[in-house]
């Protein structure tokens, strides 16, 4: 029996607690995000359903000649929801208006897989709601490499750090110029002298 437990885990997700991805009607996802945090007040299950998020980034537009900050979705048509998947959890979830079902769930009553923790901490990170730390090997002033996005393979100086969103400002030549970029700890990687 144990060697079975090796070679095919179970999870117990109703007693753990691990993202999930709601679909929804586009549009209406700060909507859906407002409706399950009151229901979950309202129906008193706040020890199986923590946090919704809408995953959005800051985003510049510029109308009638001037900058306007908006947020921007990463993801329309999602939220992502930290729960404990139970019975009552999954059923308030999936009832809620503008909820259209969750991803990873193959229908007919069977439950939802999680998002691995990689891809949660990435997203969290992007917007600056990560908890864990990247350990980097570099500081302001040293050379790095641009390891993903389009930029990748490019080298820069980095000009700033911000410890709290895990971003560098990378000094890259675009166009003959000095570009500040802003790149994730992550994605860069210091260029020994």
């Amino acid at each position: 029996m144990s060697d079975e437990k090796k070679v095919n885990p179970v999870i117990d997700d109703e007693n753990e607690k691990r993202w999930y991805v709601v679909n929804t009607y586009s549009g209406h996802e700060n909507r859906v995000k407002d409706n399950l945090e009151k229901r979950v007040e309202s129906m008193g299950i706040q020890d199986s359903l923590f946090r919704v998020l809408v995953a959005e980034e800051p985003e510049i537009e510029i109308k009638n000649g001037k900058e306007v900050e908006k947020m921007r979705n990463i993801f329309p048509g999602y939220v992502f929801v930290e729960m404990k998947m139970t019975d009552e959890a999954w059923y308030v979830v999936r009832n809620t208006p503008g909820v259209t079902g969750f991803i990873g769930s193959s229908g007919g009553g069977a439950k939802p897989f999680p998002v691995s923790p990689d891809e949660i901490e990435s997203i969290l990170r992007r917007m600056g709601q990560s908890d864990k730390k990247v350990v980097v090997d570099f500081k302001v002033g040293d050379t790095v490499r641009i390891l993903t996005g389009p930029f990748t393979g490019m080298e820069g100086r980095v000009s700033e750090m911000n410890d709290q969103t895990q971003v560098a400002s990378i000094m890259t030549m675009l166009f003959g110029r000095e570009t500040p970029t802003d790149i994730n700890y992550n994605d860069l990687q210091k260029v020994e002298d």
